[in-house]
């Protein structure tokens, strides 16, 4: 299994093929996804890139954080686990 990296601050027309192309550059991208409203289909302006490797995903994350598409300069991270990401927003929602 690969290391997942978080995308953010992606432009609203901008594809998985797009996405995919700009990461393979750093290394072996496993896949790619852009997150998109479940009604409208629209993207959300974030997304997942799964590298092979933690280095791969080191490099690019490197290289790709605050790489300009469209003008709008793209942050990355590293993916949160989704169990964590269900606790921050079950602590959210309490209080």
């Amino acid at each position: 299994m690969g290391t997942r990296l978080f995308v953010g601050n992606l432009p609203f027309n901008l594809g998985e093929a797009d996405l995919e192309a700009a990461f393979a550059n750093h290394g072996t991208v496993v896949s790619a996804a852009v997150i998109r409203d479940s009604e409208t289909g629209r993207s959300r302006g974030f997304g997942f890139i799964e590298m092979e490797t933690e280095e791969m995903a080191e490099t690019a994350q490197g290289a790709m954080d605050g790489f300009e598409f469209d003008r709008r300069p793209i942050r990355v991270s590293q993916a949160q686990p989704k169990n964590e990401v269900q606790r921050r927003s079950e602590f959210g929602e309490r209080w």
